[in-house]
């Protein structure tokens, strides 16, 4: 009688050397290697050779954008709001579909190694870290400085420029930097829920530069603050507490270790954190407004009306007192 073995189905992932007709990387490869020589699957971060790979060049960038967004809120003061309409639409379908592409292409690379290797092994083992991951995440890195422009256009258009959206947009350029350099497997997971949330985000915003009324916008900040509970209580504090238990609290209970430096994992729960307590504040003064706030609102508008039909009523009978006066 012959042994009988039970084998779970592997999906190989996708790569130069395995491709498919329908393979997203297949094509992402061809394009790269157009434009740069050489494969996708062989770049490599390198802190200090690739561009905007230290600290001080992302702490420059974030620092010109400041002073820029800020000297320029200051300069169009007394200036009229600039439309770039036709800007505005473009700048957003780019980000849509750059997003959108960003997303399909770390789907196809992390299905197949979710399915062999596990969840677990996907956020914390060393072997996590792949190099065509590494190309995408270094991607979507660079993306975060082309959503800066973002704030440019709120700037121009003489919009409020909110703590949240000019804290939000380099802290997430900084955050990415320091996964990369970090080299943390966990990243994918914030990555693709992020990207995800741009895809619907930046189509909003692309549909309503049309003119296009949307009604969901306010399920868009829902969308986000539930994308940094998932982030957080899902997986970021459970592989930095593994990381720490196991590297330095043994007695703690935990499953195993996580890769990735822990400066990386501090500053993704100190950042991470952070947007969640500012998108669930900026949720209740945007749209849960208290009832009593609103009529408080309200009242001394009504009663300055009422002031003002009543001195409207006083003229008007003054007026007709003399025209019914007699004439001598």
């Amino acid at each position: 009688m012959s042994n009988i073995s039970l084998k779970q189905p592997s999906f190989p992932l996708p790569s130069r050397e395995r491709q498919t007709p329908f393979s997203l990387w297949a094509a992402f490869d061809k394009a790269w290697f157009a434009l740069k020589g050489y494969h996708a699957d062989e770049f490599r971060f390198v802190a200090g050779e690739t561009p905007i790979s230290t600290l001080w060049e992302t702490a420059a960038i974030i620092f010109c954008y400041l002073i820029i967004i800020f000297g320029g809120r200051e300069l169009m003061r007394s200036r009229k709001p600039f439309q770039f309409n036709t800007l505005f639409k473009i700048h957003n379908f780019v980000l849509t579909v750059i997003s959108g592409a960003l997303l399909a292409l770390f789907v196809e690379q992390l299905a197949p190694t979710l399915w062999r290797d596990g969840f677990y092994e996907n956020i914390c083992g060393a072997d996590g870290w792949t190099d065509p991951l590494v190309t995408l995440y270094y991607l979507n890195y660079l993306t975060k400085y082309i959503e800066l422009i973002d704030t440019a256009f709120l700037m121009l258009k003489k919009k409020p420029l909110t703590f949240l959206h000019c804290y939000h947009h380099p802290a997430t350029a900084l955050l990415c930097y320091t996964q990369l350099v970090g080299r943390t497997s966990v990243s994918w997971v914030p990555i693709t829920l992020n990207l995800t949330v741009h895809v619907v985000m930046y189509w909003y915003y692309f549909q309503s530069a049309r003119g296009i009324k949307i009604w969901w916008k306010q399920y868009i900040t829902i969308l986000q603050i539930a994308q940094f509970i998932i982030d957080l209580a899902g997986v970021v504090y459970f592989a930095s507490w593994d990381y720490w238990a196991s590297t330095h609290f043994s007695w703690l209970p935990h499953v195993g270790t996580c890769a990735g430096h822990p400066y990386a994992a501090m500053s993704g729960c100190f950042i991470l954190s952070s947007y969640l307590v500012l998108f669930v504040m900026f949720y209740f003064s945007t749209y849960k407004k208290p009832a009593s706030k609103k009529s408080a609102n309200e009242k001394p508008a009504n009663k300055q009306l009422s002031k003002k039909d009543m001195d409207v009523k006083v003229i008007k009978g003054v007026k007709d007192i003399k025209r019914v006066q007699p004439t001598l």
